[in-house]
């Protein structure tokens, strides 16, 4: 449908959409990490509370969307999370350094 006028082009009847996306949070997934191997995680110290720690992470990505869309349960989640998050990442470090001086 396109018509041209002198060096001028028409264009008649164009349908323009534009679709926007938000970024995707990627976060790591800990079965990944354990590369589908059967680790015990009370025989690898520090292991447990690392696998822990990711798996509050996951959790948080997945109540992301939600809470922009309102949803007030998770974002009472996402401020539990933290704090359980936090918690983890302290615990972790200490772990770290006592294995670090041995």
């Amino acid at each position: 449908m396109e018509e041209e006028r002198g060096n001028v082009e028409v264009c008649k009847n164009v349908e323009v959409s534009t679709k926007v996306t938000e970024p995707l949070l990627n976060v790591p997934n800990p079965r990944a990490l354990q590369q589908n191997s059967v680790v015990s995680t009370t025989t690898i110290p520090g292991q447990s509370k690392y696998i822990q720690l990711l798996n509050v992470i996951e959790e948080l990505g997945r109540d992301i969307r939600p809470s922009y869309a309102g949803s007030r349960t998770s974002a009472e989640r996402i401020k539990r999370g933290i704090v359980h998050a936090r918690i983890l990442v302290r615990e972790c470090l200490v772990e770290t350094e006592k294995s670090a001086r041995q």
